[in-house]
């Protein structure tokens, strides 16, 4: 991943950097709930450093919001766990979420950002694994992001293809995590945010 695309990504992981350019890149509480249940507003709002998003569809298990934070643009596909995994078990945890997220302002589309619900271990990578793929993820945080920048359009495909994908990430208390989502109508979510994230 070139530097500077991995310092943005870094500084979009602070709830400050919601506020300002970097706008969506992580730290959400979505709300803990029934199954496929649709993520509430305020929850979502937290995606957006605290600006109200609008829920635009639910797609499955998958929400699309779109939100204009300090006047910029951001668009988002939103999900929480079917299941969630821990060794040892039942470790506690705030919830989980991936969110697919695009900036039109700053040409930023289909960024892939999962939030495990605790701080991972420094230095760790995690893995996303969807359609026979596997895809190294780094962390910073509670949040994983893809590692080559240059393999998320392909991993975007895949996601948008598959019916699952895990997730898989050790705690900073070496609790390893895994969580499945189920992909259903994440394809039409994002099919729905390209028309309405447009410029």
């Amino acid at each position: 991943m070139p530097v500077l695309g991995k310092a943005v990504r870094l500084a979009a992981y602070t709830v400050a950097a919601f506020c300002c350019a970097w706008s969506v890149q992580a730290h959400a509480q979505a709300a803990k709930g029934a199954k496929g249940a649709q993520p509430a507003k305020q929850e979502a709002a937290a995606v957006t450093g605290g600006t109200e998003p609008t829920l635009v569809g639910q797609f499955g298990t998958w929400g699309a919001y779109v939100a204009a934070p300090g006047g910029k643009k951001v668009c988002f596909a939103l999900a929480k766990p079917s299941s969630m995994k821990t060794n040892p078990p039942n470790r506690p945890r705030d919830p989980a979420y991936a969110f697919i997220s695009s900036r039109p302002g700053e040409r930023v589309s289909n960024e892939v950002s999962i939030m495990i619900g605790y701080p991972l271990k420094p230095g760790s990578e995690g893995t996303l694994e969807v359609a026979g793929n596997r895809y190294a993820m780094y962390t910073q945080g509670d949040g994983l992001w893809i590692k080559n920048a240059a393999e998320e359009d392909k991993m975007v495909d895949a996601l948008r293809k598959g019916s699952d994908v895990t997730i898989k990430g050790v705690s900073s208390k070496g609790t390893e995590t895994t969580d499945t989502y189920s992909l259903k109508g994440l394809a039409q979510a994002l099919d729905r945010l390209a028309q309405d994230c447009k410029r």
